[in-house]
């Protein structure tokens, strides 16, 4: 394997493990703003612009891709190399089956290593950006170092020399150009900066407390996209005609200069993947952090109510209980199935649902197909049934109107296939830590027997109900219906 200049790894800067430099960043506060920076600026080229609408779930399912995310640079950026390598495989994987055409007829393809190449880069400019912008500028050879770091990740991608530059001189010649020539205002780019966050989903552990939620959304989310883009590159800005509110810069190096300020707090008080678990912990799980959890919950409850009374902000809509087990066709369209958020079902929603369960499971190549295979045949069963306009997807209404049994064949070896990834050790019963292993909560409720076993038949039905019945289910709503 070689770098992206044409050596091999050994002979730079380490690229992972303990030396590296961009692993120092992982739970820097300041790497949330630049980390919703790089997104703006991948989403604002064409390729990936396209390639988000058509196939991602990160506006309905924001939590969810900045958890895997996280875990991703994690395990590229981490000690072991066996890791490393499967990672990168898992990605090239994912990458090889995002494909189209956009709204005006342009191919993208997430394979494409010019489009590959720029994702890695304002991943590594957003960083430098960071820095910069808190007051504390990386050092020449600091620079160097990461940058050949993220050369180093993409050659692990399989990519070769000259899709980044081999210099770090080069790379903002590169940079500059790639802004000034390439960037457009997407639609994946708004979304991102004007509807993302004034709709964000609570997570987990505030989905209880819609009035604290959303008064908070209402303040942050402006103040997010504001300081996101005061620190765009101001040539595409002015193309792209984005509005910069009075202030803007200074709102924007004071909230990366008071993120800066963390790093006067003690080692391993601030963990993102912690913070991250702790955010998608509910109430009713039966992590031993829940306890606290609920804890917190009762208390911010209170708050809510405090702030109901002194504010006029109208009553926001009372989620459903998590204890009730029904749950309504058009609410199972519009959490379960509509994955991508488009209002219909298609094949990139069940796409989206087999990504999800092999990130979670790290599934091998051959594991991993086996799944897209069965969601691809339980599509079609899907697209034959109910499409009724011949259009190619399924809308909520022709969803609502067929209220369709959606347990076919297809859909049975989709359980089949979870089944058998779970059941690691190949007895025909999925314990309680398999089980755990797959859905990341509270198995043991679910469970058909009192031993904490579930056998292939209880396994599949379980799975079936959930996605036929419109039952809510402890283990299945946080994998395909929270956020």
């Amino acid at each position: 394997m070689t770098t992206a200049d044409g050596g091999h790894p050994g002979e730079q800067e380490p690229a992972s493990g303990q030396g590296s430099q961009f692993r120092e960043f992982f739970d820097d506060p300041r790497w949330a703003l630049a980390l919703v920076r790089a997104t703006v600026l991948e989403a604002a080229h064409p390729q990936v612009g396209a390639a988000l609408i058509e196939n991602s779930t990160f506006v309905v399912h924001p939590w969810r891709r900045l958890r895997n995310t996280l875990r991703s640079l994690h395990r590229m950026f981490g000690d072991d190399e066996p890791t490393r390598l499967r990672e990168a495989a898992r990605l090239n994987r994912l990458h090889t089956r995002l494909s189209g055409t956009d709204p005006r007829g342009r191919p993208y393809d997430a394979m494409d290593p010019a489009v590959r190449a720029w994702v890695v880069a304002t991943l590594f400019e957003s960083t430098v950006t960071m820095c910069r912008l808190s007051g504390q500028p990386l050092e020449q050879h600091t620079m160097e170092r990461l940058y050949a770091e993220f050369q180093a990740y993409l050659a692990m991608m399989g990519d070769k020399a000259g899709h980044l530059p081999p210099t770090l001189s080069a790379f903002w010649l590169y940079y500059d150009r790639v802004v000034a020539e390439e960037l457009e205002n997407t639609e994946a780019m708004r979304i991102i900066l004007y509807k993302l966050f004034d709709h964000l989903p609570a997570p987990a552990l505030l989905s209880g407390l819609p009035t604290l939620w959303a008064t908070g959304r209402a303040v942050a989310g402006p103040l997010i996209g504001a300081v996101t883009v005061a620190s765009l590159p101001e040539p595409f800005r002015r193309r792209a005609g984005l509005p910069e509110m009075p202030g803007a810069r200074t709102l924007m190096q004071g909230a990366y200069v008071t993120a800066g300020l963390a790093r006067f707090l003690p080692d391993g008080w601030l963990r993102a993947d912690a913070v991250i678990d702790v955010l998608a912990l509910s109430p009713d799980s039966d992590d031993p952090r829940a306890r606290a959890v609920t804890a917190l919950h009762d208390r911010m409850r209170r708050a809510g109510a405090l702030i109901r009374l002194v504010t006029p902000l109208p009553s926001a809509p009372r989620p459903a209980s998590r204890t009730g087990t029904e749950r309504g066709a058009e609410e199972f369209f519009r959490e379960v199935l509509d994955q991508t958020g488009d209002g219909y079902l298609d094949w990139p929603d069940l796409a989206a649902m087999a990504r999800e369960m092999s990130t979670r499971l790290d599934l091998a190549e051959a594991e991993e197909t086996r799944l897209y295979d069965a969601y691809a045949d339980w599509w079609r069963e899907l697209q034959a049934a109910l499409d009724t306009d011949g259009d190619g997807r399924v809308s909520a209404a022709e969803y609502a109107a067929a209220v369709p049994s959606l347990a076919g064949p297809a859909l049975i070896r989709v359980a089949e296939v979870l089944f058998d990834v779970t059941d690691r050790d190949g007895n025909q019963h999925i314990d309680a830590d398999e089980y755990r292993t797959l859905f990341r909560t509270a198995f043991h409720r679910d469970t058909a027997d009192s031993e904490g076993a579930c056998t292939r038949s209880a396994f599949i039905g379980d799975f079936l109900s959930f996605m036929s019945g419109r039952r809510r289910s402890t283990p299945f709503d946080p994998l395909l219906a929270e956020a």
